[in-house]
């Protein structure tokens, strides 16, 4: 899942960052209103976490151009003022969900990860072919029963191969779902993850490579 924080306090920023990465999502950081806006739009996030009250471009105005762009993009709010008001103006403004300051982070996480599923088109709860079987809720990868000691980045990019149900993932969709922006897009690190995740994975192989276009598990 790839995620955008938008939120100008930057320790709150960075702990929210730390957190969701320690989740397996792919997270990116702006300070202002202004960044956070054209970052928006430069990449396709699954759900931003939108302070409002943002210096530069306001938190209300970045929500109300990402909604009418139609994107699928989910907006979690986050503002200092809890008052219902508040609350109600921020939703019908197009935010997908609200939540005042100060928060418990495991709630966060569980309103990113239900936004996260609402902004794709719907998975099975437990992804699997042949015998591998993935579990994304429990950060779980087993084959033939046995469970597959996989780091982050190798269980995203199966969760991502899995999640296409035989079609082919190119190298830049993985890089950017995965991934974050401090990634080089030239890097060799999408075929080196697909490497050792094929080798953890075992035989009989279940990663194609698709010259030319990328990679697909075969269903």
């Amino acid at each position: 899942m790839r995620v955008l924080v938008v939120e100008d306090e930057r320790a709150l920023a960075d702990a929210i960052a730390r957190g969701l990465r320690r989740q397996g999502m792919a997270v990116d950081l702006a300070y202002d209103g202004s960044t956070g806006h054209e970052m928006a739009f430069v990449t396709r996030y699954d759900v931003v976490v939108l302070d409002r009250d943002l210096p530069g471009v306001h938190g209300d105005q970045i929500c109300a151009d990402l909604v009418s762009s139609g994107a699928l993009t989910r907006v979690l709010m986050l503002t200092a003022s809890g008052t219902v008001a508040d609350r109600v103006e921020g939703l019908q403004l197009g935010a997908d969900d609200y939540l005042p300051k100060p928060f418990a982070f495991d709630e966060l996480v569980a309103r990113v990860q239900a936004l996260g599923r609402r902004a794709t088109p719907p998975a099975p709860p437990v992804l699997s072919v042949a015998d591998l079987v993935l579990d994304p809720a429990k950060r779980v990868a087993t084959r033939a029963g046995t469970p597959l000691d996989l780091t982050r980045k190798e269980f995203g990019v199966l969760e991502e191969l899995l999640k296409a149900r035989g079609g082919v993932v190119s190298s830049e969709e993985l890089l950017e779902r995965v991934w974050d922006a401090n990634t080089d897009p030239f890097t060799t690190t999408v075929r080196v993850t697909v490497m050792t995740l094929r080798k953890k994975i075992g035989d009989p192989p279940l990663i194609e490579t698709v010259v030319g276009a990328g990679y697909r598990v075969a269903p």
